[in-house]
């Protein structure tokens, strides 16, 4: 069954809107000061918690289980990541050179793809699992977030001597 969301987001808010015939069914929504974040879509909540510092994963909580159900790994080079679901494991990766299309992928055929920006975009899902389709959206939404940090971190100091 195919099926195609919408998402949008505003530029500085860290709550992302998931529509689906454009009723908001979802939503992804960061916690200030925190490494949480919450992700909700068709009445099923889930915890993506990032823990680490150079080398972070995130686990990922059901939260009407209670209990951790998987987690994603981070590559190196933040273009891909892989996420390992009751010992299922799913592949995501950017699509192309300017990070604007990406998919998750398994060996059973599983397909995900998206494409937006920082403040909107568009899902096409081949499956129907919540879980996925969030956690595409947050993989995404941590490397735009350690993007800007390192930015942050390399241009501020040059900045500064400049003025």
């Amino acid at each position: 069954m195919q099926k195609q969301f919408t998402w949008k987001k505003g530029v500085f808010s860290s709550l992302y809107k998931i529509y689906l015939n454009g009723e908001q069914i979802g939503s992804l929504k960061d916690k200030l000061f925190s490494q949480s974040i919450t992700g909700i879509l068709n009445g099923e909540e889930y915890v993506f918690q990032t823990k680490g510092f150079f080398k972070q994963e995130t686990l990922i909580f059901d939260v009407a289980q209670s209990k951790v159900i998987g987690g994603i790994d981070y590559s190196a080079w933040m273009t891909r990541a892989t996420i390992t679901v009751n010992g299922k494991t799913i592949d995501w990766k950017y699509d192309n050179l300017w990070n604007t299309q990406w998919s998750i992928i398994d060996s059973e055929g599983v397909r995900i793809k998206y494409a937006g920006s920082s403040t909107s975009g568009k899902i096409e899902s081949n499956v129907d699992e919540s879980l996925l389709v969030l956690s595409g959206l947050f993989i995404t939404n941590y490397y735009w977030q350690l993007t800007i940090a390192i930015l942050v971190v390399v241009f501020v100091p040059l900045l500064a001597r400049m003025f």
